[in-house]
């Protein structure tokens, strides 16, 4: 899911103040603790070689984010495609790839302990 900045409600503006909800946008439940994440991302990344061994081939771990600047694509398990470029808030659930467009730089929210398992996954297999 992602949703443009213009699309999401207006809730109370007042000089000085616009204040933007977006209700029902993906579910904790059940997930502990969050980290927040900065990632700064060259065009031409892809994560799907780095995901070949986690289940399914893909990330699993949901991710709540903002895109300061760029563009990335995610493909989920079923092919679908969907993009998310500057100013856009997005969702990417359980079970994705993601292509960078164009130099992005984002701010995620993530569960902790799942996004550090994939972390841990890239990693090892760049060695880094």
């Amino acid at each position: 899911m992602r949703i443009a900045k213009e699309q999401v409600d207006v809730r109370m503006q007042v000089p000085g103040a616009v204040i933007r909800q977006r209700r029902d946008f993906g579910d904790a439940t059940g997930y502990g603790k969050i980290s927040g994440e900065f990632f700064t991302l060259a065009a031409g990344v892809d994560t799907a070689p780095l995901f070949d061994g986690l289940e399914g081939n893909l990330c699993q771990c949901p991710h709540w984010g903002y895109v300061l600047s760029g563009a990335i694509t995610t493909t989920d398990a079923r092919g679908l495609t969907e993009s998310v470029t500057d100013g856009d808030l997005f969702y990417w659930p359980p079970g994705h790839n993601v292509h960078v467009d164009r130099d992005a730089e984002i701010v995620m929210f993530s569960p902790q302990h799942e996004h550090s398992h994939v972390i841990d996954h890239m990693k090892a297999k760049t060695g880094a």
